[in-house]
């Protein structure tokens, strides 16, 4: 069932019906959903080791300790807490299917790559693996970078609270925080891939890239502002200097990808519309080979020319 629909194509173009590019999409995102369902299942067998893992950094920057909320002025604090009967089971769904989405990054990758690599030329699906090699490395960066500067958020946000009053995190909405967290910045990141990968593909220039710097800077500090769920400005500005700093990354290298292609071939650059230039060099054409005629019109004598002295009718080959 879970066949591919493209193995049974024989198209070296990997050319298909839309019936068998649904079906393909369709089996694609089954083993993508399967290989996320099973990483689900063993996050919540270790549901425990997890939960703490992530807030251990957080308690250890704001926590009271020792089950108070409170404590000296200098230095407030918070403690995490399960509100209602169904919490803690809703935050064992939300933080296991967490931890599916991003441990399964590497086959669900995999699987958006293997689904547009054959509409590329044939020399460029060698790329694939290096895809899902960058891809993976770069969508766990974001989550870890993610998870690093939740400490430093919270203990600015916590630091706001005023003399008389005491923090609770309550668990579900502290968790919702950190899942958003992660899988925003995980998916920023894949932001330059997703750039390179269209010059690769022959879509955008280098150039073009780079001339889209400031709306580019603009547009990453935007959406580092609407997607942070605190909306304070170090986790804002935490989240967006690493993107710009990637954008820029990545248009050098689609720079130097044009530089190669262009070298490889000078036409290249030019546009659908522009014409390549002609080489009007002379050139030998080498040794003139004789070609027979023969008579094509019924007309015609069947002798040979010269045969008696004469070539043809009038001393032509043909009747004109």
């Amino acid at each position: 069932m879970l066949k591919s629909a493209r193995k049974q194509e024989k198209d070296p173009e990997g050319r298909m019906p839309l019936a068998a590019h649904l079906r393909e999409l369709r089996n694609r995102l089954l083993k993508s959903v399967l290989a996320i369902c099973v990483v689900t299942v063993v996050a919540m067998w270790q549901y425990d080791a997890i939960a703490h893992f992530i807030t251990g950094p957080v308690i250890d920057a704001v926590g009271c300790g020792r089950g108070s909320v409170t404590a000296p002025r200098s230095h407030p604090c918070a403690e995490v807490t399960a509100n209602g009967l169904l919490a803690p089971f809703t935050i064992l769904l939300k933080l296991s299917l967490t931890v599916g989405v991003v441990g399964a990054s590497p086959i669900w990758l995999y699987q958006l790559w293997a689904f547009l690599a054959p509409g590329l030329h044939r020399h460029e699906k060698k790329y694939a693996l290096s895809f899902v090699a960058a891809g993976v490395p770069l969508f766990l960066g974001g989550a870890y970078l993610a998870y690093a500067v939740l400490p430093t958020t919270a203990g600015a946000l916590v630091g706001l609270t005023p003399d008389d009053w005491a923090n609770l995190f309550p668990a579900d909405e502290f968790f919702d925080i950190v899942t958003r967290m992660i899988v925003v910045f995980g998916l920023a990141f894949e932001l330059p891939l997703l750039l390179v990968l269209l010059n690769f593909g022959g879509v955008v220039t280098g150039r073009r890239i780079m001339s889209w710097w400031r709306f580019m800077v603009l547009g990453i500090t935007i959406f580092a502002a609407v997607a942070t769920p605190t909306g304070d400005p170090l986790t804002m500005s935490l989240l967006a200097a690493p993107i710009v700093v990637l954008y820029f990354g990545a248009a050098g290298i689609c720079l130097f990808n044009d530089r190669r292609r262009r070298l490889g071939n000078p036409d290249a650059g030019l546009s659908d519309d522009e014409a390549s230039a002609l080489d009007l060099t002379p050139s030998d054409v080498g040794e003139i080979e004789p070609v027979s005629s023969r008579r094509m019109l019924p007309g015609q004598s069947s002798r040979e020319p010269g045969d008696d002295g004469s070539h043809g009718h009038g001393g032509f080959d043909d009747v004109t």
